[in-house]
């Protein structure tokens, strides 16, 4: 059983263990620029969160832009059979909306400021110019409180804030949730998995990423001063992009576009090449 206490730091969910090679590798990067190795480094920067009122996933961009959505650890909350209960297997998790539990669960619904957010996954060896039509994407990320179902005190009987979907023609993805709030240690988040296939989705096999969707400060702030998000306010106040365990090393890649407002509910757009 784990618990988000006020003064818990979750040392699973720093994943520096999981995340030595990609550091290693994000410091190769800084030494290479520092050597002048433009045209190598060049292939290794990120693509950028865009508008998902596009019809196109950024045919423009060039290779020289692209490169694969950092790997982050999955964290001890995964739900993908990896550490402890699996939802993945259960009927119900291909779905749209992840404000609700579903199946066999108390059949709750996670409370929260509206947020609906959409993940494009393009495909990093062709440039980030063509879409992955076919994949599929498990999301994951705490309630207001700083809980995870079906690990979290008070809500291990639920799954809500857990979903699968498959991406359509043009890569992409759309959750319909509720604003994650702040935790001890961590900066708000969202997890993700990408699979190659919605039948290995569903297996929990073969995954193709895992990384997280950070959220902007501005944003954050506005949405933790309303009811409900009073422990994120203190906790959030604590951290920072660049102190945070998982994005410390560089989030440009994983920090989505959000636009919107507490009243309207809030958007955030990502797009991630794998």
């Amino acid at each position: 059983m784990h618990r988000h206490g006020d003064d818990e730091v979750h040392e699973h969910d720093r994943g520096l263990s999981h995340d030595l090679p990609v550091l290693a590798r994000r410091r190769m990067i800084r030494l290479l620029a520092g050597a002048g190795a433009g045209a190598g480094l060049a292939a290794l920067v990120g693509c950028t969160a865009e508008d998902s009122s596009s019809d196109q996933t950024s045919a423009s961009t060039s290779a020289a832009d692209c490169a694969p959505v950092p790997e982050e650890t999955a964290g001890p909350y995964p739900g993908d059979g990896s550490n402890g209960v699996n939802v993945l297997k259960e009927s119900g998790v291909v779905r749209t909306d992840i404000t609700h539990s579903f199946g066999d669960s108390a059949g709750g619904t996670a409370e929260g400021v509206p947020l609906t957010f959409t993940l494009t996954v393009v495909d990093a060896d062709s440039g980030c110019g063509t879409p992955r039509k076919g994949a599929a994407v498990y999301v994951w990320h705490c309630d207001r409180e700083g809980g995870y179902s079906l690990y979290t005190e008070g809500v291990t009987d639920e799954n809500y804030l857990r979903g699968v979907q498959e991406t359509d023609a043009r890569g992409r993805v759309t959750f319909t949730s509720v604003f994650p709030g702040c935790y001890t240690g961590r900066w708000p988040h969202i997890h993700f998995e990408v699979y190659g296939s919605l039948a290995d989705a569903t297996r929990a096999t073969a995954i193709t990423s895992t990384s997280q969707l950070a959220l902007p400060k501005d944003v954050c702030d506005t949405v933790y001063a309303t009811e409900g998000y009073e422990r994120s306010v203190d906790n959030l106040g604590r951290l920072s992009l660049e102190s945070d365990s998982v994005f410390r090393d560089g989030h440009d890649q994983q920090l989505a576009a959000v636009e919107g407002s507490v009243e309207a509910g809030y958007t955030a757009t990502l797009t991630i090449a794998v």
